[in-house]
């Protein structure tokens, strides 16, 4: 028989340990930059496909953050969907990946000083740069993608290549990747973006996991993953 002593000893070390191990689990973060207005799926395919791989063992050591532009604790999307943020650009955030989206109305991010350094700070500190839709164009008007080729929404392409001619403009294709920049068309193929993305960090069979996971493969094979910056 154990003293209650020695009970207690025991679990102040389970509760120790288990604390410890959570607080260590996810020291790499992924951040989703959101705000109000912005377009829900832009922001959950990324957090679904990274949400998933962060609970496999191979991927424990990530977690998602949602990334206000600004001090809210919530913020509405275009369709309605009113999400909790983690953060906002104000915080002192350590990232290994930035994610920006898009939505209708951007104006006025682009003239949002504050987002552009954060934006221009982040770069130069995360492995990975990531956009969604017109979110390319917010990381254009940051200077942060001339000299890539990149892409933005489907339909998009000519204006991103007329207003920034520094940027190599794709057309026609729903991903692109040059280094570590990772354009998408943003909408559903968000979710082909994210998962080229993880394929990329984590090996291509672990990014197949999450995709049979979340069940896309009943709408498309994975071959239309790989197409996307797997293949080139």
């Amino acid at each position: 028989m154990f003293s209650r002593q020695t009970i207690t000893l025991l679990l102040a070390l389970v509760i120790f340990t288990g604390w410890n191990s959570s607080a260590n689990a996810a020291d790499k973060k992924i951040g989703v930059l959101v705000y109000d207005e912005v377009l829900t799926s832009d922001v959950i395919a990324p957090a679904e496909v990274f949400g998933v791989a962060s609970r496999k063992a191979w991927f424990s050591d990530y977690d998602v953050v949602l990334i206000n532009v600004e001090r809210t604790a919530t913020v509405t999307t275009e369709e309605g969907v009113t999400l909790a943020v983690d953060a906002n650009i104000y915080d002192d955030l350590d990232l290994d990946v930035l994610i920006v989206n898009s939505a209708y109305e951007m104006d006025w991010l682009f003239e949002n000083e504050d987002l552009t350094r954060f934006m221009q700070d982040q770069a130069t500190r995360v492995e990975w740069l990531a956009s969604n839709c017109s979110g390319a164009f917010l990381y254009a008007h940051a200077g942060l993608l001339d000299g890539y080729r990149a892409t933005t929404w489907a339909g998009g392409e000519s204006g991103l290549q007329r207003e920034f001619p520094n940027i190599d403009v794709v057309f026609d294709r729903n991903v692109v990747v040059d280094r570590n920049r990772i354009t998408s068309n943003g909408g559903v193929p968000s979710y082909q973006g994210a998962l080229v993305l993880l394929a990329l960090m984590s090996g291509e069979s672990n990014a197949k996991e999450v995709f049979e996971t979340i069940q896309l493969n009943r709408l498309i094979p994975w071959s239309e993953i790989t197409k996307y910056g797997l293949e080139d």
